[in-house]
């Protein structure tokens, strides 16, 4: 399986509304809930009337469109990652997931991945 690293630095944000946020920007994801409105985006895109915000993540995304019949492939990656002390944040979109850790862990953990089998790039 290939994973492709995203080239950005990115933000993961709690929002009061989305309004000035270019929705059809690369890589911006919003998430809203009966008790919040969340972003993630590159940070050179966070507003400047974010409520919370967390900086400093890098991402890759899985390769290819996953079909909703395969089953585990974010759970293995989680796992690699969690057997190397690293957290992450995880995206999923219609066609693929997409997987966040901290700028200081990723290098590591593209390692780590690498080692467990997966084409990274």
């Amino acid at each position: 399986m290939t994973l492709k690293i995203i080239d950005d630095i990115f933000s993961i944000c709690k929002v009061k509304d989305y309004g000035g946020i270019n929705l059809s920007s690369p890589f911006v994801f919003i998430g809203s809930t009966d008790e919040e409105k969340s972003l993630v985006c590159p940070t050179r895109l966070v507003p400047g009337y974010t409520v919370e915000r967390d900086d400093g993540w890098r991402a890759f995304r899985i390769e290819g469109s996953l079909d909703f019949s395969l089953i585990g492939i974010l759970a293995d990656i989680s796992k690699v990652l969690a057997d190397g002390k690293i957290g992450i944040f995880a995206i999923s979109t219609f066609n693929t997931d997409y997987i966040l850790t901290k700028t200081e862990c990723f290098e590591h953990a593209v390692e780590l991945l690498k080692s467990a089998g997966y084409f990274v790039n």
